[in-house]
């Protein structure tokens, strides 16, 4: 039985499709529109999924969405009546999107797939909720969700047994703990929906200056974890902006500039409100676990990718184990909706575990055959070196070893939004000039923003206070005390985005400024060719972990295409590029330096 899963229209619209139960493929639209983001009916997306399982639609048992468009409707028109006039405006721009396109889903559906059978929908919590348990390792499991908004409820608490998932508890909008941070986000400068990651990465340069005002003015938290705002701070019910006038007056002045300087008022912000979340998180876990009884935890919702908040849960040690879903956004919500109706409508069981989860490392995108991508090459006139995997895996840990910048383009691309060694950039951790290199000259993104390390799970702990695998790279931990560099007066004194400066462990590119990590756990089951290449740089520097950044620059998704993958390495400062079984070198072409030539907005990809 095949069944469908779409998730469209707000963003990160993906699609993604089960066969009895099983993930055989789903992907993001953004990667192969190359637009970052992509709210709009995943076409491509439903396409791959299609094509990789050598399925028509007519194959198809049902398309299930991942939320319900009437409810949420409803939602919005009450909240209109409820605020107006004030929402006026909000609510023209809203309205031609949703009576053109939202509300006639079945007749998109059909049109744009050639689909006559039946489509489903399911709540948007529940979408979350199942792509958390059904893909996790658990027999039985406390289910956690936050993000902004899905029909009205913003945040829900679970329990899953066997094939059976229950919402026990939830918060409704407009109360919700995704759109606080949202407004942070928007108040410090970064774009909503895009600029999360920013402020968590910004958070250690600053100060919890502002979390008391929070807590005092804000947000009413309760030792359960439940909470109610006060909409006088905000703006999203009624108005086109995140925060209003008071919400400026509280923390002195109108909102960063999204070019303006970054001041110690917004890194004490993002530390302020990134405290605050993780309180919250802790509290809603514990409550959690007191509900259901469980030992075990799954989380998902683009809250969930707060990896620091994930990491504060955990050492909290309120549950035995933790298992977040990889595209824990919007993106996952298709996954977990077609798995949804195939447990929940249909009765069916969950497959045996495919190693350490049903999520088969979250490697369920496109991948290219040799010949695919030594046509592409040829039409491009490029000359590589065509290799062994033993060869190919020996020379790049060479070029690595030397300091080199390597693109990394394998397999099948991952799902979600982290680069889990298929689309990846890699660069050696120890060197002290990674991270900067990594961010000015390839990602061209902001020098704050941190690195994460992919470690041979069986060495993590020798690196990382981390007892648990972390395959997914939504785990934060210290990094061990042994390892860590001592800092001298001058480097102590050192404030803000200066202390970029300073080397703080024998590990310094993945070495946040707060001694944290981000960290992905490598073993042989998931990516056998990534763990060898691991290997072999431990072989030459005894160091056993890379840095692993995603395969783009700032504003464009991953890399999906071999054409995407050329495109941003001939204009970025990597040094050698693996397409496949083939390496290119620009030094073999007598040049080594390599500038970006257009915005940091702009795409060459093809």
């Amino acid at each position: 039985m095949h069944i469908l899963g779409i998730s469209a229209y707000y963003h990160d619209s993906a699609a993604a499709l089960i066969t009895d139960g099983e993930i055989v493929a789903a992907a993001q639209e953004e990667r192969f529109t190359r637009k970052k983001h992509d709210h709009n009916f995943p076409s491509h997306a439903v396409n791959y999924c299609l094509q990789e399982a050598g399925l028509k639609p007519g194959d198809l048992e049902c398309v299930v969405f991942y939320d319900k468009p009437f409810v949420k409707f409803e939602r919005i028109l009450e909240t209109y009546f409820g605020t107006s006039p004030f929402g006026i405006r909000s609510f023209l721009k809203a309205m031609p999107l949703w009576l053109k396109k939202k509300l006639w889903l079945p007749d998109i559906i059909a049109e744009d797939l050639g689909y006559e059978g039946p489509v489903l929908f399911a709540e948007h919590h529940e979408s979350h909720a199942a792509s958390a348990y059904y893909p996790s390792p658990f027999d039985e499991a406390a289910v956690l969700t936050i993000d902004g908004v899905g029909e009205w409820a913003t945040n829900t608490i679970g329990s899953g047994s066997g094939t059976g998932l229950e919402i026990l508890e939830e918060i409704t909008f407009p109360h919700s703990l995704g759109l606080l941070y949202s407004a942070f986000t928007h108040f410090t400068g970064f774009e909503v929906n895009s600029g999360e990651y920013k402020v968590m990465g910004l958070a250690p340069y600053g100060e919890p200056t502002y979390a008391v005002a929070i807590l005092d003015e804000i947000v009413d938290l309760k030792p359960d974890g439940s909470y109610r705002l006060d909409l006088s701070f905000f703006d999203f019910a009624a108005g086109l902006k995140m925060t209003s006038r008071r919400f400026e007056r509280l923390f002195g002045g109108p909102a960063r500039a999204p070019d303006g300087p970054i001041t110690r008022r917004e890194m004490d912000l993002a530390r302020s409100i990134q405290e605050v979340t993780e309180e919250i998180m802790v509290r809603q876990a514990r409550h959690a676990r007191e509900v259901t009884g469980s030992r075990n935890l799954c989380m998902a919702g683009g809250v969930a990718l707060n990896c620091v908040g994930n990491g504060r849960v955990l050492r909290e040690g309120i549950f035995d184990r933790i298992w977040i879903q990889p595209a824990a956004g919007d993106a996952g919500g298709a996954l977990g909706a077609a798995l949804a109706v195939w447990h929940g409508r249909e009765g069916g069981a969950r497959p045996p575990l495919a190693g350490r989860d049903r999520q088969k490392g979250s490697l369920l995108g496109p991948e290219f055959s040799d010949g695919e991508i030594s046509a592409f090459l040829e039409g491009v006139g490029a000359r590589p070196e065509r290799l062994s995997d033993d060869d190919l895996v020996e020379r790049d840990a060479d070029l690595l070893a030397e300091g080199r910048v390597v693109g990394w383009f394998q397999g099948r691309m991952e799902f979600g939004p982290r680069a889990l060694g298929n689309r990846s950039i890699l660069g050696d951790p120890r060197s002290e000039t990674m991270q900067s290199t990594m961010n000015l000259k390839i990602k061209f993104r902001e020098s704050f923003r941190p690195f994460a390390p992919s470690v041979l799970l069986e060495r993590c702990g020798d690196y990382f206070d981390l007892d648990v695998e972390s395959p997914y790279m939504l785990l934060v931990a210290p990094v061990r005390e042994e390892i860590l560099r001592p800092l001298g007066d001058a480097e102590a004194s050192l404030d803000g985005l200066d202390e970029l400066r300073v080397p703080r462990s024998s590990i310094p590119a993945v070495t946040h400024v707060d001694c944290s990590a981000r960290i992905q756990t490598v073993d042989r089951e998931d990516n056998p060719l990534y763990r060898a290449l691991v290997e072999a740089f431990e072989r030459r520097t005894g160091c056993g972990l890379l840095v692993n950044t995603s395969f783009n620059v700032r504003g464009e998704p991953i890399v999906c295409t071999p054409a995407d993958a050329y495109a941003c390495f001939e204009r970025t400062g990597m040094d050698a590029l693996a397409l496949g079984p083939f390496l290119i070198q620009k030094a073999d072409r007598g040049g080594t330096t390599w500038e970006r030539s257009r915005s940091p907005g702009s795409s060459g990809a093809s």
